[in-house]
């Protein structure tokens, strides 16, 4: 993906995450929004390594968001390209995510 594409993704996964939080835990997302709207980028080596993150937000029930690409550009339809995960706790995230380096 091309930088810009990559970045639409992220966004994808943001918004869609939070609102999902939004819905379900209204609190939790207006502390979220009102402490600066935190969010962190990661990268994961393969989509194997994407579905062990998924398996284990849904074990602690993390809220989160698998974007699949429509594939109108440079992408095959429903690739997977960006995971979006809470808002939550940034010490419970860390048990997850904390191994992950930054995109």
């Amino acid at each position: 993906m091309g930088t810009g594409k990559k970045c639409a993704q992220s966004c994808h996964a943001s918004i869609s995450s939070s609102d999902i939080v939004r819905v379900k835990n209204k609190d939790a997302w207006k502390k979220w929004k009102n402490a600066g709207q935190k969010k962190v980028v990661l990268r994961v080596s393969s989509i194997e390594d994407l579905s062990e993150i998924v398996q284990k937000l849904e074990k602690a029930k993390i809220p989160y968001f698998l974007v699949k690409d429509a594939g109108l550009t440079q992408l095959t339809p429903g690739t997977t390209t960006a995971l979006g995960i809470g808002p939550a706790i940034s010490t419970t995230l860390d048990k997850i995510t904390g191994e992950l380096k930054l995109l």
